[in-house]
């Protein structure tokens, strides 16, 4: 099966504080990744390795490789904007913008320069089916996102984020701030789009981990315990460490 991320020998430190230490993994192409361990032990920082979202902080290095279709996405010659079309992020709070529903949506394409009006309506009307909010909001458009409960917010920052067609769809914890009828939609979502990107997926919750990925990896003080497909992960740790975490001894 093919992979969307290699990553080789990657450390990261927050001035003299390492957060990541010799991270050395691939993730498959089309499968959801879920990223599980204790707080502040590196899922986040790493996520944000992905698409570049580090770079915003100050006196964060990087040193290793991250390899996207064999380019290496921390060369000097990444064209950032470009990553992060490819690698689209949707985060643990829903952020819409103060704007209408559509415009949420057909912002990123405008910003590329699409103009034309016909062609934006077609991306946003795909955009919404596709994380399954189009039904809900179709015939309020034109109306503020701000208006919609947590959950719509959310897959709205979802068909913002596939607006821009991207291969990967990183996810920081979407679920944490909403309700449980609300995460289940964006889990069934997350299974649907798996048939067109790779997901990748900060969760705190081991039962939503067991459900909707593909692959689990386990965190802890900025290592890598152990990656593996999830159903060995849950059912067969091999590490003792990751036993302890999912069956809840500690974390």
């Amino acid at each position: 099966m093919e992979n969307c991320f290699e990553i080789e020998n990657l450390n990261l430190y927050y001035g003299e504080k390492q957060a990541l230490k010799n991270l050395n993994l691939s993730i498959r192409k089309n499968c959801v990744t879920a990223l599980i361990g204790p707080s502040g032990c590196g899922k986040s920082t790493f996520l944000r390795c992905l698409n570049r979202m580090n770079d915003l902080i100050e006196g964060c290095r990087i040193e290793g490789k991250i390899m996207i279709q064999g380019v290496d996405i921390y060369d000097p010659k990444t064209n950032v904007v470009d990553l992060r079309t490819k690698v689209g992020m949707v985060f643990q709070r829903p952020n819409p913008f103060p704007m209408s529903i559509f415009e949420n949506v057909a912002y990123g394409p405008r910003c590329q320069g699409i103009k034309d009006r016909r062609i934006l309506k077609e991306i946003v009307e795909n955009s919404l089916k596709q994380a399954a909010l189009y039904e809900e909001v179709h015939d309020r458009l034109h109306e503020s996102a701000m208006g919609l409960s947590g959950g719509q917010q959310q897959r709205l920052c979802i068909a913002r984020a596939i607006a821009m067609e991207p291969e990967v769809i990183l996810m920081d914890e979407p679920t944490s701030a909403l309700d449980p009828i609300a995460t289940s939609k964006i889990e069934e979502l997350i299974e649907e789009l798996k048939k067109s990107y790779s997901i990748i997926i900060v969760t705190h919750s081991m039962q939503q981990a067991s459900r909707v990925s593909d692959d689990t990896a386990f965190f802890l003080l900025g290592e890598i315990v152990e990656m593996d497909t999830t159903r060995m992960i849950f059912n067969q740790p091999k590490d003792k460490r990751t036993e302890d975490y999912i069956t809840g001894r500690f974390g």
